[in-house]
């Protein structure tokens, strides 16, 4: 194995999705300077569905004109599409334009689209261009795509985006011995560096990526490491012999790349994946915020870190078992959406899920910053008593993040792997298929988020509950 080639592999993935995924880390700081205000976030939702324009043509045309569209020319295209709206969004995300008699942040959305359209495109790119190299290759440029939402929240976490200080408001109440309450407020802390400096940094990432894009197809050293004529379809015929996980035929089972699996097979695993990337994508992190806030604003960076550290931790975990299970996908499928339904269940609860301030799940509940005095001096604040704080894995919400992101995203490589062995062209349908269930996903979520009020918004300083 080639490590420098992994290492393209890796850097290629990480291009994938990191623009995107950089700008929801960046919400908190741009939000607050925007007219949209936390509106933003289901504009942001409809936009990127929007830009499944891209993948939908790059489909289309491997489906009625197979060979018309050079891919690499297309990676190219995109890869520095990207580069181009992530240096412009750095200078003018926060431009406006009077829209319908209100500003509009014209140019963040329009950019957003561009950026969408680079992201979503990828998935029907990246994974066939993936093709010419050996197999192995493949999940190395999974951890990579696990890596694109990994490393902005790490940035983000040193910048300092979204971490909030609870001080004394105004007063509640006041009790016949003169004790005050006051209500705590939210305020944000100023972040270490500026939203630009972010915007270059993911501008530079997808330059990193574009350099990589460019070795991967000329130099040497990756030259020795594409497919040789003893793979077919992807995998050596010692390797299938060696697999006991992969369900294998002598005989073609259908007419789909090399025909391992029967037509009801593939109706199963394109559900599945379907299914996995609009709970992983759309469905279950437009529910984040409400499943956490209740339970603190600790709790809440915490479930996003360590979901992000979770992606590529399962990826990594696939280079050493790289199962092709059917059963095994479907168990782990079953177990992340029953994972999956907890955290929508305590978010449709918020801003009072489980546990939330009871003494039965005081060793699950992080405790709130200490009460200050109130200003210019008076009574004391009324005080709760405290709760010890306790290890990250024991907090609800931190948990079942883990538990869920760990087993669907090692589902999603169990696909990858299945498809890859299938041919050039299910890895296209694979993208396409991906690209598919988060639309799916967008479109029943969009309303129980943005229009209804099916979930209400739980306040991590003071938040009440019976």
């Amino acid at each position: 194995m080639s490590l420098f080639t992994h290492l393209l592999a890796c850097l290629l993935g990480m291009g994938s999705w990191v623009s995107i995924n950089g700008l929801w880390v960046e919400l908190p700081l741009l939000v607050p300077q925007i007219p949209e205000g936390w509106y933003l976030p289901s504009y942001l939702s409809v936009v990127i569905q929007m830009a499944n324009v891209g993948p939908l043509f790059v489909t289309l045309m491997h489906r009625f004109r197979p060979g018309k569209l050079n891919e690499t020319a297309v990676i190219y295209l995109i890869i520095g599409v990207g580069t181009l709206a992530g240096l412009l969004l750095a200078f003018f995300w926060r431009e406006t334009a009077v829209v319908a008699g209100a500003p509009r942040s014209v140019a963040l959305l329009a950019l957003t689209f561009f950026l969408s359209t680079v992201d979503c495109t990828s998935s029907v790119t990246f994974l066939p261009f993936m093709m010419r190299l050996k197999p192995r290759y493949l999940t190395t440029y999974y951890i990579g795509e696990g890596l694109s939402g990994l490393l902005p929240a790490l940035v983000a976490l040193v910048q300092g985006v979204g971490v909030v200080d609870c001080v004394n408001g105004t007063a509640s109440a006041r009790t016949a011995n003169g004790t005050v309450t006051y209500e705590l407020e939210a305020r944000y802390q100023p972040a270490n560096f500026s939203a630009e400096v972010f915007f270059f940094f993911l501008s530079a990432m997808m330059l990193v990526c574009l350099a990589a894009f460019l070795l991967l197809n000329h130099h040497p050293a990756v030259a020795r490491e594409r497919q040789s004529p003893e793979y077919t379809n992807g995998v050596r015929a010692s390797d299938k012999r060696a697999d006991p996980f992969r369900a294998v035929d002598a005989k073609p089972r259908s007419s789909f790349g090399a025909g391992t699996y029967s037509w009801r097979q593939l109706f199963y695993i394109f559900g599945v994946l379907a299914w996995v990337n609009a709970l992983t994508n759309v469905v279950v992190p437009s529910v984040q915020s409400y499943s956490c806030l209740p339970y603190g604003n600790k709790a809440y960076h915490l479930s996003a870190t360590m979901a992000a550290v979770s992606n590529p931790l399962a990826c990594f975990i696939a280079v050493f078992l790289p199962i092709r299970s059917l059963l095994v996908m479907g168990v782990l499928t079953v177990v992340g959406t029953g994972v999956a339904g907890y955290i929508v269940s305590m978010a449709a609860l918020s801003p009072c899920p489980l546990l939330v301030h009871h003494t039965s799940g005081a060793l699950l509940i992080w405790r709130g910053p200490p009460v200050e005095e109130p200003p210019g001096g008076g009574a004391p604040l009324v005080e709760e008593p405290p709760v010890e704080e306790p290890p990250w894995w024991r907090s609800p919400p931190v948990f079942a993040w883990i538990v869920f992101v760990l087993t669907l995203s090692y589902v999603k490589v169990i696909i990858g792997l299945i498809l890859r062995d299938e041919g050039h062209s299910a890895l296209v349908w694979c993208g396409a298929v991906v690209q598919l269930g988060s639309l799916l996903g967008a479109v029943t979520m969009f309303p129980l988020v943005s229009v209804s009020s099916f979930f209400s918004s739980g306040d991590p300083c003071n938040t009440k509950c019976p």
